[in-house]
């Protein structure tokens, strides 16, 4: 059984028309279905929308209101139907997305296969590095980045979801160092930076009672751009480096690392999207976030 927004349509197409019979041959419907579908919306409206003559269909006063008011809800409906439609359409062209090495090579596989079985034309390119590059500049789609908010005003990006960090060393460094009690033993340690921070050789510290955090400015023993070398170093017992737990986790689990002052936490940072500043999300890069973004949902950060 015909509905109300199809009896609105037909009522639509009549008017452009201007004839039943015209309305009739568009739809590839009858005249008499045509003008039933219209009997029936004036009845249910309770008003008469059109003025029949032998030579012409023309709106009532009611009539002219009604398709003022109704064609641009129906014609609204028709875009978002074929937005809908184009949605299912295979995608192409290419994709550069860059992101961090160590969270890379342990987290991307999932999302990536997944997006390529659906969306095989697509050529994903994706470029492992733990610096921060330019993705305007540098022609980049999109950035995953492991970070502080950015100070970067030309970007736009959202947060996915946070990224847990501790304060780890070898249980055979902590033997035969100094004490650590608190951070302000720290400078009588050595210690491991990550270059890649702006701040890389102060760490700020809180307790986790505390709002404040506390820098502690170090002298490092060793510095690096590579989170997987410095926890390697840090299983050496080459002195205490600070890190996101997901990479120093297999080695706390197997007893080659040990977390220290766990009462105390560092700033928090987040696993974020970075785009160039589009007007609106082209459909490869929003189809590829919303496939990452599902698995993000289960990595074990």
């Amino acid at each position: 059984m015909i509905g109300h927004l199809e009896r609105i349509k037909t009522f639509l197409e009549v008017a452009s028309a201007g004839s039943f019979a015209a309305a009739a041959r568009a739809q590839g419907s009858s005249s008499s279905a045509v003008t039933r579908h219209v009997a029936e919306l004036e009845q249910t409206l309770g008003v008469q929308l059109f003025v029949r003559t032998t030579r012409k269909v023309s709106l009532t006063q009611a009539g002219a209101l009604y398709y003022e008011k109704v064609h641009p809800l129906v014609s609204a409906l028709a875009v978002a139907d074929d937005g809908a439609r184009a949605q299912q359409k295979a995608l192409s062209g290419r994709l550069l997305v860059s992101c961090p090495l160590s969270f890379g090579t342990r987290f991307l596989r999932g999302p990536l296969t997944e997006f390529a079985e659906r969306h095989p034309g697509i050529e994903l390119k994706i470029n492992l590095t733990d610096s921060f590059v330019d993705i305007i500049k540098d022609g980049y789609d999109m950035a995953l980045r492991i970070s502080a908010a950015p100070a970067d005003k030309s970007t736009i990006w959202r947060k996915i979801c946070p990224v847990p960090r501790c304060l780890v060393a070898s249980p055979d460094y902590l033997a035969h160092a100094p004490t650590l009690a608190t951070p302000a033993d720290l400078p009588n340690h050595s210690c491991l930076s990550y270059t890649n921070q702006s701040d890389g050789d102060t760490w700020h510290l809180a307790r986790d009672t505390e709002d404040t955090m506390r820098p502690v400015r170090l002298s490092p023993a060793f510095a690096c751009n590579n989170g997987d070398l410095l926890a390697q170093m840090a299983t050496a017992g080459r002195g205490i480096v600070l890190l996101p737990r997901f990479i120093v986790a297999p080695a706390i689990a197997a007893g080659t690392l040990s977390t220290v002052l766990t009462d105390w936490r560092a700033p928090e940072i987040w696993l974020t999207a970075f785009y160039p500043p589009y007007q609106r999300l082209p459909r490869a890069i929003d189809r590829f976030t919303e496939v990452f973004e599902q698995h993000a949902a289960g990595f074990a950060l």
